[in-house]
């Protein structure tokens, strides 16, 4: 952990998990009202996102992918800039140009957001190098999902940043299913891990449900990439609980599937340890969840009364 930011408590980690669900639920809520954008949610990844980036530096830098509102949060967005990025606004975090799958936010360190499946693979290692180019400790992270670990660009990143001696964190959330596609239908082998030896990559594979589980092996795998300015493999084991994109669907799964995950959910979880030590009650678990609730109405107020974008500003941060 950085001297000059303590360790998060399990209370916080639950904080953050509880504001990322709110966040998603509000979504699937605007979704059920409609029309509204398609959005790729991320409910039942929350400990990945809150372990992973709570481990992490304020001067790091994070790359990710179409599922990227938890990294996004757990990194300190405003969700109300996000939820008004997502709705077009002109107060979102890209002045509402980017949509929810490309979102950038320099002041939070999130070099981007990759629509193309695999697209933040094939950035990560120009972003390592200019960290190691331009010196300091800062690291970077690379969220990316078992579809993408199937690409022929996984193999190529991995492989530079290790040829290069990059500092990239390789966060593999594998969440059992790519698109419409279960990844037994794409992979040899059930994990993503081991595949790092390959390229002389030290890995591991963490449950990716227990975000305490996640912040200790994120924290120590960050550590040595920070260390040897080598890469690093992590594979969170986890599982999307909602279809590939609003509005839901998820038809093509087996319901016993889904209930068997539904009961290893995150939130739950640590929820149950919490109530047990006698962190929590019934009553402040329950202020909890409200507080995440009320913080997620006032943001989607903000969203909604947010002016679009002015029309004469159409071609300004156009680039050719």
């Amino acid at each position: 952990m950085h001297p000059s930011r303590p360790a998060p408590t399990r209370l916080d980690l639950l904080g953050a998990m509880l504001r990322i669900r709110a966040y998603e639920e509000k979504i699937v809520a605007f979704h059920e009202r409609g029309p509204f954008p398609h959005v790729c949610t991320s409910v039942g990844q929350e400990a990945t996102a809150v372990g992973v980036v709570s481990a992490l530096h304020p001067d790091d830098q994070i790359l990710t992918n179409h599922r990227s509102a938890g990294h996004l949060l757990a990194r300190g967005a405003d969700p109300g800039r996000l939820l008004a990025e997502v709705m077009g606004r002109s107060t979102g975090y890209c002045k509402g140009r980017s949509g929810t799958l490309h979102i950038s936010a320099k002041e939070l360190g999130v070099i981007l957001t990759s629509t193309i499946v695999g697209g933040e693979l094939s950035l990560a290692p120009g972003v390592a190098l200019s960290r190691s180019l331009l010196g300091g400790e800062g690291i970077v992270v690379c969220f990316f999902g078992d579809g993408a670990a199937c690409e022929g660009i996984f193999h190529e990143s991995l492989n530079l940043a290790s040829v290069w001696n990059l500092p990239v964190l390789y966060v593999c959330e594998n969440n059992q299913w790519q698109a419409f596609v279960h990844r037994k239908e794409t992979m040899v082998g059930d994990h993503i891990a081991p595949w790092a030896a390959s390229y002389g990559m030290d890995s591991l594979t963490v449950d990716g449900n227990d975000a305490e589980a996640v912040l200790e092996a994120a924290t120590r795998a960050a550590a040595q990439v920070r260390a040897t300015r080598r890469p690093f493999l992590l594979e969170a084991w986890t599982y999307r609980q909602r279809g590939h994109m609003e509005p839901h669907d998820q038809s093509y799964v087996d319901p016993a599937e889904i209930q068997a995950w539904l009961a290893k959910d995150p939130i739950a979880r640590l929820e149950d340890r919490l109530l047990a030590s006698g962190e929590l009650t019934r009553e402040s678990l329950e202020a909890l969840r409200a507080e995440a609730r009320a913080a997620m109405e006032a943001a989607a107020d903000f969203a909604t009364a947010s002016p679009y974008p002015d029309p004469s500003e159409l071609t300004a941060g156009v680039y050719a």
